[in-house]
């Protein structure tokens, strides 16, 4: 009976090399209840940390005062693209009825701009409504089939009945020790590293 060779891993790396963990996204801290996530929040913020987010299964209103969001720039994006709108719905008339193809109807001048209205204010909501999800999609980054906090492995909970709290690797305050000990000391469920 012949014996299976036997494979010896040996380890390429230098002497004193050290292996790197992989990259960071950040770490991430559950909660029982919104008012704990809340408070948590504020505590986190209260202590200098800035790219910070809540995650639970419906909205919290608080929440977002909590992390500091309170600036979105989706009403000058609405705003833009309803001008935009406005404008290429009138001049589009504009260039049709007094340049392209002048029509004389009844006397009225060839702008007559009242008759414009109804076509302008349907192009304004058209392209405000386009600009407000695409504005959407953009700002919140989607789609995004992927993204590190789905490596947590009670994130799925995130949809039923748990609320997590991340601390992101690129804060500029950020030390994991400390994010750590932090996310601890405000009764956190479990404090998860967040790998990308």
């Amino acid at each position: 009976m012949e014996r299976e060779p036997t494979v010896q891993v040996t380890d390429t790396h230098p002497p004193g090399h050290r292996r790197h963990a992989p990259p960071l996204y950040g770490v991430m801290a559950e909660f029982e209840n919104p008012t704990d996530l809340v408070a948590a929040a504020r505590r986190v913020y209260a202590a200098g940390y800035r790219r910070i987010n809540g995650y639970s299964p419906y909205p919290i209103e608080e929440l977002s005062e909590a992390i500091g969001f309170t600036h979105t720039s989706l009403p000058l994006i609405v705003f833009i693209g309803g001008l935009i709108g406005a404008v290429g719905g009138f001049f589009m008339q504009y260039w049709m009825e007094v340049i392209d193809y002048p029509l004389n109807v009844g006397g009225k001048p060839y702008n007559s701009w009242p008759a414009f209205i109804p076509i302008t204010f349907e192009t304004t909501v058209l392209c405000a409504a386009f600009a407000a999800v695409l504005g959407m999609l953009v700002l919140n980054k989607l789609p995004q089939p992927y993204h590190p906090v789905f490596n947590v492995p009670n994130f799925a909970m995130a949809t039923r009945d748990r609320f997590f709290l991340a601390v992101e690797a690129n804060d500029p305050k950020f030390d994991h020790a400390e994010v750590v000990a932090l996310l601890k000391s405000l009764g956190a469920l479990e404090v998860n590293d967040v790998e990308v």
